[in-house]
């Protein structure tokens, strides 16, 4: 997703595009791999003195709500990436510095055979580990 279609998406749902949402939009454009709430609000620090935690964590809530967003859990906190929506796909997270990879795999192939009966409504599919780079190779 880019901030073109995030805008549009959070007009569609009826909310302002305000310059701080903008800005959040635009360091998650930039981003590679997942970010913190503390990522964020420290990029933001610069040009919005005094930017509180309840703020961030409020658009990053609305953004992964409505599928800007989306979020895993990594060490016991919560990280964010801008959503990918043109190709299905997982990835490879790293758990040093939060960089993805694309895996074009998907285990849902499988699955979905063992599951013939069920209504699958969707899926999520991570691999943790360390980047080459975090790695020291």
């Amino acid at each position: 997703m880019n901030i073109k279609e995030a805008i549009d998406l959070l007009k569609d749902k009826g909310y302002k595009t305000t310059g701080k949402r903008k800005d959040i939009l635009a360091y998650f454009e930039k981003a590679d791999g997942y970010r913190t709430a503390k990522d964020l609000i420290t990029y933001l620090e610069n040009s919005y003195e005094g930017i509180s935690f309840d703020t961030i964590y409020r658009n990053l809530h609305l953004y992964n709500e409505v599928g800007i967003l989306e979020s895993t859990e990594l060490n016991g906190e919560k990280h964010f990436r801008m959503n990918c929506t043109h190709h299905h796909h997982h990835h490879f997270i790293c758990n040093e510095c939060g960089k993805t990879k694309e895996i074009e795999v998907c285990p849902m192939d499988e699955v979905q055979q063992s599951l013939a009966n069920y209504a699958i409504e969707g899926h999520k599919f991570e691999i943790y580990g360390l980047c080459p780079m975090c790695k020291g190779a």
